[in-house]
Protein backbone atom coordinates (compact mmCIF):
# COMPACT_ATOMS: atom_id res chain seq x y z
CA UNK A 1 0.00 0.00 0.00
CA UNK A 2 1.06 3.50 -0.87
CA UNK A 3 0.25 6.45 1.04
CA UNK A 4 0.10 9.65 0.09
CA UNK A 5 -0.43 12.46 2.43
CA UNK A 6 -1.33 16.34 1.75
CA UNK A 7 -3.63 14.46 -0.58
CA UNK A 8 -6.00 16.79 -1.21
CA UNK A 9 -3.21 19.49 -1.41
CA UNK A 10 -1.68 20.14 -5.22
CA UNK A 11 1.72 18.38 -5.09
CA UNK A 12 -0.02 15.29 -3.37
CA UNK A 13 -3.01 15.16 -5.61
CA UNK A 14 -0.28 15.07 -8.59
CA UNK A 15 1.30 12.45 -7.48
CA UNK A 16 -1.62 10.29 -6.72
CA UNK A 17 -2.85 10.90 -10.97
CA UNK A 18 1.09 10.18 -11.78
CA UNK A 19 0.97 6.97 -9.63
CA UNK A 20 -2.35 6.32 -11.07
CA UNK A 21 -1.30 6.79 -15.02
CA UNK A 22 1.81 4.56 -14.52
CA UNK A 23 -0.35 1.67 -14.20
CA UNK A 24 -0.92 1.53 -10.20
CA UNK A 25 -4.04 0.15 -9.30
CA UNK A 26 -6.24 2.66 -7.19
CA UNK A 27 -6.80 0.01 -4.55
CA UNK A 28 -2.91 0.34 -3.79
CA UNK A 29 -2.99 4.15 -3.02
CA UNK A 30 -4.40 5.56 0.05
CA UNK A 31 -4.73 9.27 0.62
CA UNK A 32 -4.13 11.58 4.08
CA UNK A 33 -6.77 14.36 3.78
CA UNK A 34 -7.89 16.35 6.96
CA UNK A 35 -11.09 16.72 5.60
CA UNK A 36 -13.04 14.42 3.49
CA UNK A 37 -15.12 16.83 1.73
CA UNK A 38 -12.31 17.71 0.00
CA UNK A 39 -11.63 13.92 -0.93
CA UNK A 40 -14.26 13.67 -3.44
CA UNK A 41 -12.57 13.98 -6.52
CA UNK A 42 -10.06 11.14 -4.86
CA UNK A 43 -12.62 8.92 -3.77
CA UNK A 44 -14.44 8.79 -7.23
CA UNK A 45 -10.91 7.81 -8.79
CA UNK A 46 -11.39 4.52 -6.27
CA UNK A 47 -8.36 5.61 -4.09
CA UNK A 48 -8.98 4.75 -0.06
CA UNK A 49 -9.21 8.12 2.11
CA UNK A 50 -7.63 8.09 5.41
CA UNK A 51 -8.57 10.74 7.94
CA UNK A 52 -5.44 12.68 9.72
CA UNK A 53 -4.02 15.42 10.64
CA UNK A 54 0.50 16.79 11.26
CA UNK A 55 -0.62 17.85 14.39
CA UNK A 56 -2.64 14.54 15.81
CA UNK A 57 -0.41 11.94 16.42
CA UNK A 58 -2.96 9.07 17.36
CA UNK A 59 -5.21 9.99 13.95
CA UNK A 60 -1.79 9.53 11.97
CA UNK A 61 -1.05 6.11 13.49
CA UNK A 62 -4.39 5.00 12.57
CA UNK A 63 -4.14 6.24 8.78
CA UNK A 64 -0.75 4.56 8.64
CA UNK A 65 -1.55 0.88 9.13
CA UNK A 66 -0.41 -1.08 6.58
CA UNK A 67 1.11 1.49 4.52
CA UNK A 68 4.37 0.03 3.06
CA UNK A 69 5.26 3.14 1.45
CA UNK A 70 4.45 6.61 2.68
CA UNK A 71 4.56 9.93 0.53
CA UNK A 72 5.41 12.52 3.05
CA UNK A 73 4.87 16.20 1.77
CA UNK A 74 6.08 18.73 3.21
CA UNK A 75 4.03 20.63 5.88
CA UNK A 76 2.89 24.83 4.36
CA UNK A 77 1.64 25.44 7.53
CA UNK A 78 1.98 29.37 7.63
CA UNK A 79 2.89 30.11 10.86
CA UNK A 80 6.22 29.41 12.31
CA UNK A 81 9.09 27.14 10.31
CA UNK A 82 9.54 25.57 13.55
CA UNK A 83 5.99 24.24 13.23
CA UNK A 84 6.66 22.31 9.99
CA UNK A 85 9.59 20.48 11.57
CA UNK A 86 7.38 19.46 14.78
CA UNK A 87 5.08 18.19 11.98
CA UNK A 88 7.43 16.43 9.93
CA UNK A 89 9.05 14.63 13.47
CA UNK A 90 5.34 13.82 14.33
CA UNK A 91 4.27 12.00 10.80
CA UNK A 92 7.91 10.05 11.20
CA UNK A 93 7.03 8.67 14.77
CA UNK A 94 3.68 7.80 13.94
CA UNK A 95 4.97 6.17 10.68
CA UNK A 96 7.20 4.04 12.69
CA UNK A 97 4.80 3.16 15.35
CA UNK A 98 2.68 1.81 12.57
CA UNK A 99 5.18 0.28 11.07
CA UNK A 100 5.55 2.11 7.80
CA UNK A 101 8.38 -0.03 5.32
CA UNK A 102 9.62 3.41 4.13
CA UNK A 103 8.87 7.24 3.81
CA UNK A 104 9.46 9.59 1.06
CA UNK A 105 10.29 13.06 2.24
CA UNK A 106 9.76 16.10 -0.03
CA UNK A 107 12.59 18.42 0.92
CA UNK A 108 14.07 21.17 -0.64
CA UNK A 109 17.18 22.23 -2.44
CA UNK A 110 20.44 22.91 -0.49
CA UNK A 111 23.97 24.41 -1.46
CA UNK A 112 26.60 24.34 1.53
CA UNK A 113 26.47 26.88 3.94
CA UNK A 114 22.75 27.76 3.85
CA UNK A 115 23.35 28.77 7.03
CA UNK A 116 24.02 32.15 5.69
CA UNK A 117 21.78 32.13 3.26
CA UNK A 118 18.26 34.50 3.79
CA UNK A 119 16.27 31.30 3.55
CA UNK A 120 18.39 29.52 6.20
CA UNK A 121 15.40 29.07 8.60
CA UNK A 122 13.01 27.35 6.14
CA UNK A 123 15.93 25.30 4.90
CA UNK A 124 17.04 23.96 8.67
CA UNK A 125 13.40 22.98 9.19
CA UNK A 126 14.04 20.72 5.93
CA UNK A 127 17.53 19.43 7.96
CA UNK A 128 16.37 18.70 10.99
CA UNK A 129 12.98 16.74 9.36
CA UNK A 130 15.80 14.92 7.50
CA UNK A 131 18.40 14.12 10.05
CA UNK A 132 15.00 12.78 12.59
CA UNK A 133 14.42 10.61 9.39
CA UNK A 134 17.16 9.17 8.94
CA UNK A 135 17.53 8.27 12.48
CA UNK A 136 14.57 6.90 12.90
CA UNK A 137 15.37 3.27 11.33
CA UNK A 138 12.93 3.74 8.96
CA UNK A 139 14.13 3.39 5.23
CA UNK A 140 14.00 6.76 3.69
CA UNK A 141 14.55 8.52 0.16
CA UNK A 142 15.19 11.98 0.22
CA UNK A 143 13.86 14.25 -2.56
CA UNK A 144 15.45 17.73 -2.15
CA UNK A 145 13.02 19.80 -4.72
CA UNK A 146 14.34 22.62 -6.73
CA UNK A 147 11.55 25.72 -6.54
CA UNK A 148 8.91 25.65 -8.54
CA UNK A 149 8.07 27.45 -11.83
CA UNK A 150 5.03 28.44 -10.67
CA UNK A 151 6.89 30.62 -8.10
CA UNK A 152 7.95 33.20 -11.05
CA UNK A 153 4.40 34.66 -12.07
CA UNK A 154 4.07 35.35 -8.36
CA UNK A 155 7.43 36.98 -7.69
CA UNK A 156 7.23 39.25 -11.05
CA UNK A 157 3.78 40.35 -10.15
CA UNK A 158 0.40 40.06 -11.36
CA UNK A 159 0.71 43.81 -13.02
CA UNK A 160 3.57 42.27 -14.79
CA UNK A 161 1.74 42.29 -18.25
CA UNK A 162 0.54 45.78 -17.87
CA UNK A 163 3.63 47.99 -16.32
CA UNK A 164 6.16 46.02 -18.30
CA UNK A 165 8.12 45.67 -15.07
CA UNK A 166 9.72 43.49 -12.42
CA UNK A 167 10.31 45.14 -9.19
CA UNK A 168 12.21 41.81 -7.22
CA UNK A 169 15.74 42.52 -5.29
CA UNK A 170 16.92 39.35 -6.32
CA UNK A 171 20.17 40.83 -8.03
CA UNK A 172 22.10 38.98 -11.09
CA UNK A 173 21.06 35.80 -8.77
CA UNK A 174 20.24 32.30 -10.59
CA UNK A 175 17.75 29.49 -9.55
CA UNK A 176 16.84 26.28 -11.17
CA UNK A 177 13.42 26.46 -11.64
CA UNK A 178 10.89 23.38 -11.89
CA UNK A 179 7.61 22.30 -12.81
CA UNK A 180 5.52 21.29 -9.38
CA UNK A 181 3.86 18.26 -11.35
CA UNK A 182 7.23 17.10 -12.58
CA UNK A 183 8.65 17.13 -9.05
CA UNK A 184 5.27 14.97 -7.95
CA UNK A 185 6.18 12.75 -11.18
CA UNK A 186 8.97 12.09 -9.93
CA UNK A 187 7.74 10.99 -6.20
CA UNK A 188 5.56 8.82 -8.29
CA UNK A 189 8.50 6.92 -9.76
CA UNK A 190 10.32 6.61 -6.47
CA UNK A 191 7.07 4.91 -5.02
CA UNK A 192 6.36 2.76 -8.16
CA UNK A 193 10.65 1.58 -8.59
CA UNK A 194 13.18 0.07 -6.72
CA UNK A 195 16.03 0.35 -5.62
CA UNK A 196 15.74 4.33 -3.84
CA UNK A 197 16.02 3.28 0.05
CA UNK A 198 18.07 5.62 2.04
CA UNK A 199 19.14 7.68 -1.42
CA UNK A 200 18.58 11.62 -1.39
CA UNK A 201 18.20 12.94 -4.54
CA UNK A 202 18.18 16.42 -5.84
CA UNK A 203 15.79 17.26 -8.32
CA UNK A 204 16.49 20.37 -10.46
CA UNK A 205 16.47 21.79 -13.67
CA UNK A 206 19.42 21.52 -16.04
CA UNK A 207 19.41 25.26 -16.31
CA UNK A 208 19.56 27.84 -14.04
CA UNK A 209 18.55 31.45 -14.64
CA UNK A 210 18.08 34.83 -13.46
CA UNK A 211 15.39 37.39 -13.64
CA UNK A 212 17.43 39.30 -16.31
CA UNK A 213 16.10 36.05 -18.36
CA UNK A 214 12.74 35.56 -17.36
CA UNK A 215 12.11 39.39 -18.18
CA UNK A 216 14.07 38.77 -21.47
CA UNK A 217 11.82 35.50 -22.10
CA UNK A 218 8.17 37.71 -21.16
CA UNK A 219 9.51 40.55 -23.83
CA UNK A 220 9.60 37.88 -26.27
CA UNK A 221 6.33 36.42 -25.65
CA UNK A 222 4.59 39.74 -24.77
CA UNK A 223 5.59 41.52 -27.79
CA UNK A 224 6.77 44.24 -25.77
CA UNK A 225 10.01 45.40 -23.36
CA UNK A 226 9.84 43.77 -19.93
CA UNK A 227 12.39 45.83 -17.68
CA UNK A 228 13.75 44.01 -14.78
CA UNK A 229 14.71 46.21 -11.55
CA UNK A 230 16.79 45.02 -8.13
CA UNK A 231 16.41 47.66 -5.69
CA UNK A 232 17.29 46.83 -2.06
CA UNK A 233 15.20 44.99 -0.19
CA UNK A 234 14.39 48.30 2.17
CA UNK A 235 13.72 50.49 -1.39
CA UNK A 236 11.52 46.82 -2.26
CA UNK A 237 9.93 46.62 0.88
CA UNK A 238 9.04 50.31 1.17
CA UNK A 239 7.24 50.37 -2.19
CA UNK A 240 5.51 46.73 -1.31
CA UNK A 241 3.71 48.95 1.71
CA UNK A 242 2.72 51.71 -0.96
CA UNK A 243 0.68 49.07 -2.07
CA UNK A 244 -0.56 47.98 0.68
CA UNK A 245 1.18 44.40 0.72
CA UNK A 246 0.68 42.79 3.79
CA UNK A 247 3.66 42.48 6.00
CA UNK A 248 3.74 38.71 5.62
CA UNK A 249 3.77 38.97 1.99
CA UNK A 250 6.33 41.32 2.20
CA UNK A 251 8.51 39.56 4.70
CA UNK A 252 8.17 35.85 2.01
CA UNK A 253 8.80 37.85 -1.07
CA UNK A 254 12.15 39.72 0.54
CA UNK A 255 13.57 36.39 1.76
CA UNK A 256 12.81 35.13 -1.35
CA UNK A 257 14.38 37.29 -3.41
CA UNK A 258 17.66 37.70 -1.29
CA UNK A 259 17.77 33.93 -1.48
CA UNK A 260 17.73 33.99 -4.87
CA UNK A 261 20.54 36.62 -5.35
CA UNK A 262 22.83 34.76 -2.91
CA UNK A 263 21.97 31.80 -5.59
CA UNK A 264 21.19 29.62 -2.77
CA UNK A 265 19.05 27.33 -5.27
CA UNK A 266 21.27 27.83 -8.39
CA UNK A 267 21.66 23.92 -8.42
CA UNK A 268 21.60 22.28 -11.75
CA UNK A 269 21.35 18.18 -11.38
CA UNK A 270 20.31 15.62 -14.20
CA UNK A 271 18.48 13.39 -11.70
CA UNK A 272 15.12 14.65 -12.25
CA UNK A 273 16.11 14.38 -16.59
CA UNK A 274 16.80 10.23 -15.57
CA UNK A 275 13.32 9.84 -13.81
CA UNK A 276 11.55 11.63 -16.11
CA UNK A 277 12.97 10.20 -18.83
CA UNK A 278 12.80 13.72 -20.49
CA UNK A 279 14.13 17.13 -20.01
CA UNK A 280 12.16 19.23 -17.60
CA UNK A 281 10.07 22.07 -18.92
CA UNK A 282 12.06 25.14 -19.20
CA UNK A 283 11.51 28.30 -17.96
CA UNK A 284 11.36 29.50 -21.58
CA UNK A 285 8.51 26.87 -21.74
CA UNK A 286 6.56 27.95 -18.75
CA UNK A 287 6.19 31.48 -19.75
CA UNK A 288 5.26 30.82 -23.12
CA UNK A 289 2.48 28.59 -21.62
CA UNK A 290 1.41 31.32 -19.05
CA UNK A 291 1.96 34.58 -21.28
CA UNK A 292 1.71 33.92 -24.37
Amino acid sequence: MILITGATGQFGAQAIDHLLSKGINPSEISALVRDTAKAEALQVKGVDIRVGDYTDHSSLVQAFRDADKLLLVSSNDRQAIENRTAQHINVIKAAKEAEVKHIIYTSFVRKPHFEDSAIAAFQNSHVQSEAFLKESGIPYTILQNGIYLEMIPIFAGNKVTETGTILFPAADGKASYVLRTELAEAAAHVLSTKGHENKTYTLTNTTSVSFHDIAAELSDVMGKDVNYQSPSAEEFQSVMKQFGVPDLYIGMFTMWALGVAQGTMDVEDETLTQFLGRKPTSMKTFITQVYA
